[in-house]
């Protein structure tokens, strides 16, 4: 059976429900996983968002749900700010905050929407750290280098490496990747994405390569007797499907004998995918699919990563710049 984004069901954790209500928070989670999809990680966000309402409700003398006003979200959000958390997560908290009410007036749990002109604040202006080109090559080089002993966990992170470069997926939608997703002949793969999107990839003949020496020679050396069978591409050790952690530690490890290359993660390495496609004359709409993104907008940070580069060569080559 296919693995997707949403397979592992979010318990919600602990949270405070005085006001919320430990039915209503039961409700919602059960929405956001049936109804939209989200998944097991993003629901343990909201939910832990909520509960973090819930203490800052409580602490304003509210006691039901009906009782929130526009002025205890805003006070909430800027008691957040005031913690010293991040502008992205304050408004991730915002964002929160909207769905649940939205939601909550839709069922009736409130009888109107107090976070309809709630206003989150805006992000830093932070562009993703990326590879250059060369550095790009230099990781994978690296990466078989270390395959080179024949090792099936080396033989693996590489495949994962070139897969993650070469398509620019999701370190989620790599792990959740089966044996029959991948088509290493026709050089293209079927990836679920946000919301159970399916999408399909391609990449080239290096990752082509890579991957089906994992599936010939690595792969079934880490399959184990419980596992014998199971669909999932990339095993660990003992045979399970690795898990993010695991994607996440290897491209630490191997970013780490790099010089000079910035500290990032997978999600780096889909940054630099992106990058280097409309460096190298992609149209952003293209790449906006291979990236599986709903809106434009979300890829067209991209375009300013490029920009900024292209910036920075001019003013170091341009006698007058």
């Amino acid at each position: 059976m296919r693995a997707t984004v949403s397979d592992v069901k979010a318990r919600p954790p602990s949270v405070s429900a005085a006001v919320v209500g430990e039915e209503t928070v039961l409700a919602f989670e059960s929405h956001l996983r049936v109804q939209q999809s989200r998944s097991a990680h993003t629901i343990r966000g909201y939910l832990g968002d909520l509960g973090a309402l819930d203490r800052s409700l409580l602490e304003e003398g509210v006691t039901t749900l009906d009782q929130v006003t526009l002025t205890h979200l805003r006070a909430f959000l800027a008691g957040q700010s005031r913690a010293g958390l991040a502008r992205s997560s304050v408004a991730r908290r915002a964002a929160s905050v909207k769905t649940f009410f939205a939601w909550a007036a839709t069922t009736g749990r409130v009888p109107v929407d107090p976070a309809v002109r709630l206003r989150a604040p805006g992000k830093e202006g932070h562009l993703p750290h990326v590879l250059g080109s060369a550095q790009a090559v230099a990781l994978m080089d690296l990466a078989g280098v270390a395959s080179d002993d024949d090792d099936p966990v080396h033989v693996r992170d590489r495949a994962m490496l070139e897969l993650l470069y070469a398509t620019g997926m999701r370190v989620g939608e790599l792990c959740g990747l089966d044996v029959g997703d991948l088509d290493t002949a026709a050089c293209h793969a079927r990836v679920l994405g946000k919301g159970n999107k399916e999408r399909m990839v391609v990449f080239g003949q290096p990752a082509a390569r890579a991957v089906r020496t994992y599936t010939l020679h690595a792969r079934p050396q880490l399959v184990s007797e419980r596992t014998e069978g199971a669909p999932a591409l990339f095993l660990g050790r003992r045979g399970r499907r690795v898990d993010q952690r695991q994607v996440r530690a290897v491209v630490h490890r191997l970013l780490s004998e790099l010089p000079d290359a910035p500290d990032m993660g997978p999600h780096g390495l889909r940054h630099t995918a992106a990058t280097h496609l409309l460096d190298g004359g992609a149209d952003i709409r293209t790449v906006q699919e291979i990236l599986g993104h709903a809106s434009l907008g979300t890829t067209q940070i991209y375009t300013h990563v490029s920009t900024t580069r292209l910036r920075a060569a001019y003013r170091q080559a341009h006698p007058r710049a």
